[in-house]
C-alpha cells in the first residue's frame, strides 16, 4: 500500500499562502494596493473593506490612488486610512484620495525585518506541525499493518525531503521581502 502526501501538500500550500499574505501586508516603503486590504471603512451603516467602495491603483512608486465608486464616501475612506497605524499620509482631491508612502527610517526597516522573521518562524512551526501529524499517521498505519518497515523508512525519508523543500521555499519568500525592505 502506498501512502498519499496530498493532505500534507495542502497544508504546505496553506502555510506558503499565509506567509505570502503576511509578508505582503508588511509595508516596505513602496506603494502596494494590498497594504489597504485590511482597512475597514465605516460607511452605509456598516464597516466595509475599501476594495468594496473604491478602486485602488498605483499612481507611482510611493503613491496609491483610491477612486471611490461614490464620491459621498470619500471622507469616510480618507478617515479610515488616516486612522490606521500604517504611517501613511492621505490627501483628498477632485479625483479621489491620494495615499503617499513615506520613506522608511532605519528603525522602521529593523522593526519590519523583525516582524518578517517572526512570520517566517511561525510558518516553519506550522510546517513542523504538519510533518509531525504526517509522521504520526504513518506510524498509525504501520501499527495497523498497512505499511511495512521498509516502506516506513522510505516514507520518512521522502517526508524529510518535502520538509526541506518547503522550508527552502519559505526562506526564499522571506529573502525576497528582506531585499524589498532593505532597498
Amino acid at each position: 500500500m502506498s501512502y498519499s502526501f496530498s493532505k500534507l501538500n495542502e497544508r504546505y500550500k496553506e502555510v506558503h499562502d499565509w506567509l505570502a499574505k503576511e509578508l505582503a501586508s508588511l509595508r516596505s516603503g513602496r506603494a502596494a494596493p494590498s497594504v489597504l486590504d485590511g482597512v475597514l471603512v465605516e460607511s452605509y451603516g456598516s464597516k466595509m473593506p475599501i476594495k468594496h467602495l473604491a478602486t485602488i491603483a498605483l499612481e507611482d512608486a510611493r503613491t496609491l490612488r483610491v477612486s471611490p465608486f461614490d464620491a459621498a464616501v470619500s471622507k469616510d475612506i480618507e478617515k479610515a486610512i488616516a486612522l490606521t497605524n500604517l504611517g501613511l499620509s492621505v490627501s483628498l482631491d477632485d479625483n479621489g484620495i491620494r495615499v503617499h508612502f513615506p520613506d522608511l527610517t532605519s528603525e522602521r526597516r529593523t522593526a519590519l525585518m523583525k516582524v518578517a522573521k517572526e512570520k517566517l518562524e511561525a510558518a516553519r512551526i506550522n510546517v513542523r506541525k504538519a510533518r509531525d501529524e504526517t509522521l504520526k499517521d504513518i506510524e498509525e498505519k504501520v501499527k495497523q499493518g498497512g505499511i511495512g518497515e521498509d516502506e516506513r523508512f522510505r516514507l520518512k525519508k521522502e517526508l524529510e525531503k518535502m520538509v526541506e523543500s518547503e522550508n527552502k521555499k519559505l526562506q526564499e519568500a522571506f529573502e525576497r521581502k528582506e531585499k524589498e525592505i532593505s532597498s
